[in-house]
């Protein structure tokens, strides 16, 4: 079993979440995270039975601003709704406003077995890019007002 046999093969991407989206804010955080996805091929190579696992090992983010992260072990996870804009190990803060879109690559490792064998190592490893995610990162501002909408409603603010 060689490299360029488990290169060929059609291992799906790990999924790609970002939140929140489509639009973030320069200063927070933004949270983004990898759904791996180990997967099996079962290939009949020679009249033997070979079955080959691929295994997600480490991702790498580009955050789209020219910063990245990884290679690294850690996938991330999803926020409870209440807690979006909080740090994680994989988020990324912005610091100007436009358009970015987010990637992912997945390095995976490759493992065989033969006739339902043992597992055998599958020397070096597979890169799989996931769709970029597009996202806007928007700046906000906040306007106090001590008017009175109800008793002034062409006050400013209202």
């Amino acid at each position: 079993m060689t490299i360029e046999f488990f290169r060929r093969l059609p291992i799906a991407p790990s999924g790609l979440s970002v939140e929140p989206v489509p639009h973030t804010l320069i200063g927070a955080e933004t949270n983004v995270y990898a759904s791996p996805n180990e997967q099996t091929f079962t290939e009949d190579i020679d009249g033997f039975d070979v079955t080959v696992r691929a295994i997600p090992t480490s991702y790498t983010w580009s955050y789209g601003d020219g910063s990245s992260f990884g290679p690294t072990s850690q996938s991330g996870g999803p926020l409870p709704a209440d807690r979006l804009g909080e740090k994680t190990a994989t988020s990324h803060r912005y610091t100007e406003t436009g358009d970015v879109h987010v990637s992912l690559t997945t390095t995976y490792r490759g493992e065989y077995s033969i006739n339902g064998s043992d597992w055998i190592a599958i020397s070096g490893e597979a890169q799989i890019d996931s769709a970029a995610v597009p996202l806007s990162v928007w700046r906000s501002v906040v306007n106090n007002y001590a008017d009175n909408c109800l008793e002034n409603p062409e006050g400013a603010g209202c």
